[in-house]
């Protein structure tokens, strides 16, 4: 096991309404991140359905941000744009990274 932790917030999002969700993504990354936050993705899938996926480097740095006064980005996010957000957490068995050189 990495102790690496993966969270997936998910909703339907309006079609009229993506284009808030994006530029409120690119807001928060504009921001100093949260320590122990490895990667985040915006992910537009069909029939509205997005997802923020976010990979941590353990529990203890997820942990930390949900008890932040601000909370967790991504479900407020989905909210703001009148959607209601799933959470699910994955905890990284095992993986690899390719190489780009």
């Amino acid at each position: 096991m990495t102790g690496q932790v993966l969270t997936e917030v998910s909703a339907i999002v309006a079609t009229d309404r993506a284009g808030d969700l994006i530029a409120a993504y690119r807001e928060v990354l504009a921001r100093p991140l949260p320590d122990g936050l490895l990667r985040s993705e915006l992910l537009s899938g069909p029939d509205g359905h997005w997802r923020i996926q976010t990979l941590w480097r353990d529990r203890a740095a997820l942990d930390a941000m949900r008890a932040a006064p601000e909370g967790p980005a991504a479900p407020r996010l989905f909210r703001s744009v009148g959607a209601d957000p799933e959470l699910k957490l994955f905890d990284i068995a095992a993986g690899t990274v390719a190489s780009t050189a």
